[in-house]
């Protein structure tokens, strides 16, 4: 394609990233403001224009999927030979030329899973784990490397950064990278983490191999950088070799993977570590109606995951709409029919997701669309009878049930099928660790509440009953599907969108989930919701359940996330007007007393905005409300010096974004505020 024809498919935003060929540029791009189509246009100009010889590109993201879109974007403008890779597939790719070059011998085996390993190194240890804290092991295996996190200091990184395996100790867990990486090292095998480490090395180690790899690749562009985990960035800084022509794009408000290492610093830090870099906001979202735009707008306003305001490109649509249901049966129920309705109005199926935070609760929705024998898929997750732990609960008591088991004195069958699933390892509170340990013990729970909601509908049913109705759903859910409404977590939908969205479960304690305890755990929850928002093009639907099973008493509220979007007959019932009864830290939830009360968050818990520049703030509302003669709340509240202390806005539009601030006070006081944050 011609030049000029590239640049005229662009909005003012997306022309100005092409247009910066010479790094370093950073577009921070806003959830559907056409990113991909931005840098693969930017690549494809460089090259018509003659700044890129296309062998010397090399264009980076983290999916398959993503770089094999890329590729064929690239094709379709001109740019057929340009390299568009994960970070793994690009270093495998050198690692396997340069290896046997450099040391004379065949690369490891790549293994495809680490599980063997970890069994072979808890042997060492003389642990025996099952397989959901052998998974989980993995995963904080693969952390710690991503992290550059040696195995002497796992345990004091561990410890400060709340990180936990259930039932193992961090010194342990230590211990057992070290056995890991002998097991590893014994048997001639390399892991996924291991192709970017042993990459890096080459590079650091041998300067020829650095020359050349820098003669291929002399332009980088790196798409989802928010997602850069310490390892990726090390490897990457080794490719430039202290060049700056580079382009990366991300979102700060869609970093949903710090648990796995990702660090949306290296994208907020830039600049900083990229003396003039050109920055460019994508703003225009082309995906969703003005209606979803503002909600997510609203859900990140004036806290710490605020990034790019959006603003809808498409005409109005329906307004979002916000339900609270009795129970979780209820709540799935309502779904369906609502699925029903739009499918009768012509909407594919295919164009229709539920998202949720958590696969166990999945199998509600699985059981009410099998009801209205609508169709669905699963993404990202086994459907919930073909998981180990769901299967093997159900076999087992197919067996208790076909064997005359009967519960203990004064117990009855539901008590039989907690005792049978307490044999597995399910416990009547949840596990404080997350992973596969948590996964299975949502399943189990979903089952134990599936057993007590079966004996509230009749008493006279007994554990065969319940038994055939398990087998009834598995046999039920397993019908094959052409084409389906996409079932799914937060996590899973990430760069997918449908017309139709409906998030379930919007609980707290689901949302943000129990285990999400610090302040950067809950706003990572948040930007989850956010992330399940931006997937929706026309219709929103949010709701929760008061309760889990039909029966049982309303004790649940909707999620803290959602009170400034919710109608006010919705929100939780906010404390009266000097009412005496404990307060609750801002950060964690927890009652407080004594002198955190004035802190509003507990002696732990730590603030997430600067203290200093808070209390400076204070010093100045002080004389301010003095001069005029009024209360010091009314210039500003705490909570509003406090977003500004932690955002630091630095222009009256970024003021405006906070909440408490409106034309009136940005008149009055903006200059002020906005001169102190400039010496400060």
């Amino acid at each position: 394609m011609a030049a000029a024809d590239l640049l005229s498919a662009l909005d003012p935003e997306q022309r100005a990233v092409a247009e910066t060929l010479r790094g370093p540029v950073r577009v921070l791009a806003g959830a559907g403001t056409g990113k991909t189509r931005a840098i693969t246009h930017r690549i494809a100009h460089g090259v018509a224009t003659g700044v890129y010889a296309p062998t010397e590109v090399l264009a980076v993201t983290f999916t398959t999927r993503a770089a094999g879109e890329m590729r064929g974007r690239l094709r379709s403008l001109g740019a057929p030979t340009v390299q568009a890779r994960t970070f793994h597939s690009a270093a495998l790719r050198q690692l396997r030329y340069f290896w046997p070059h450099t040391h004379g011998t065949e690369l490891p085996e790549l293994t495809a899973s680490k599980i063997s390993m970890v069994v072979a190194a808890a042997r060492t240890l003389r642990l025996r784990p099952d397989q959901a804290m052998l998974r989980d092991l993995a995963s904080e295996i693969e952390w710690a490397k991503v992290s550059n996190v040696r195995p002497d200091d796992y345990a004091a990184i561990a410890v400060a950064r709340g990180r936990s395996v259930s039932k193992v100790e961090p010194e342990v867990v230590g211990r057992m990278i070290t056995a890991y990486e002998d097991v590893k090292r014994a048997q001639g095998r390399m892991d996924m983490e291991d192709v970017l480490l042993l990459t890096a090395g080459l590079l650091a180690e041998d300067e020829r191999v650095a020359a050349q790899v820098r003669r291929q690749y002399k332009w980088f562009v790196v798409d989802e950088f928010q997602d850069v985990s310490p390892l990726q960035s090390a490897l990457l800084d080794l490719w430039l070799g202290g060049r700056d022509e580079i382009c990366v794009v991300g979102d700060p408000a869609q970093t949903i993977y710090s648990f796995a290492g990702a660090n949306a610093d290296y994208l907020r830090d830039f600049p900083v570590k990229h003396p003039g870099t050109t920055s460019v906001e994508l703003v225009r979202n082309y995906r969703s109606t003005p209606q979803v735009v503002t909600a997510a707008n609203t859900l990140l306003a004036g806290t710490g995951s605020t990034s790019v305001e959006l603003r809808a490109q498409r005409p109005a649509g329906s307004a979002v709409s916000y339900h609270g249901h009795p129970d979780e049966v209820a709540e799935a129920s309502a779904v369906a029919r609502e699925i029903a309705r739009q499918r009768a109005a012509g909407r594919p199926l295919a164009e229709i997701a539920i998202l949720f935070r958590i696969n166990a609760q999945s199998e509600a929705y699985e059981e009410a669309l099998t009801s209205a024998t609508i169709p669905y898929v699963i993404r990202g997750a086994a459907r919930f009878f073909d998981r180990p732990e769901v299967r093997e609960a159900v076999t087992r008591l197919r067996g208790a049930a076909r064997g005359g088991v009967n519960p203990a004195d004064g117990d009855t069958w539901v008590d039989l099928v907690r005792d049978t699933l307490a044999g597995q390892g399910w416990t009547p509170d949840p596990p404080e660790a997350r992973g596969q340990t948590r996964d299975r013990w949502e399943s189990w729970q979903a089952i134990v509440s599936q057993a007590e909601a079966h004996a509230a509908e009749a008493p006279s049913r007994d554990l065969g009953s319940f038994v055939d109705d398990l087998d009834r759903r598995a046999s039920e859910q397993h019908a094959p599907v052409a084409e389906g409404v996409t079932i799914a977590t937060f996590h899973a939908a990430k760069g997918l969108e449908w017309d139709s969205v409906f998030l379930v479960g919007l609980q707290d304690g689901t949302l943000p989930i129990t285990y999400a305890q610090t302040p950067a755990a809950i706003e990572e929850e948040r930007r989850l919701l956010y992330v399940g928002m931006t997937r929706a093009r026309v219709d929103l639907a949010l709701s929760w359940a008061q309760a889990r099973n039909p029966g049982q008493a309303a004790r649940r509220k909707p999620s803290r996330f959602l009170d400034p979007l919710l109608p006010d007959a919705d929100r939780a019932p906010a404390k009266a007007k000097g009412s005496r009864g404990a307060r609750t830290c801002v950060e964690c939830g927890k009652p407080l007393s004594g002198t955190d009360k004035a802190r509003r968050r507990c002696t732990d818990c730590p603030a997430p905005y600067d203290e200093a520049l808070f209390e400076r703030l204070r010093g100045w509302r002080l004389e301010r409300s003095r001069a005029e003669e009024i209360a010091p709340f009314m210039v500003f509240s705490n909570a509003t010096l406090e977003a500004v202390a932690e955002l630091r806005p630095s222009s009256p539009k970024a003021l405006l974004a906070i909440s408490g601030i409106g034309p009136d006070k940005l008149d009055r006081y903006g200059e002020d505020v906005l001169a102190l944050l400039s010496e400060d």
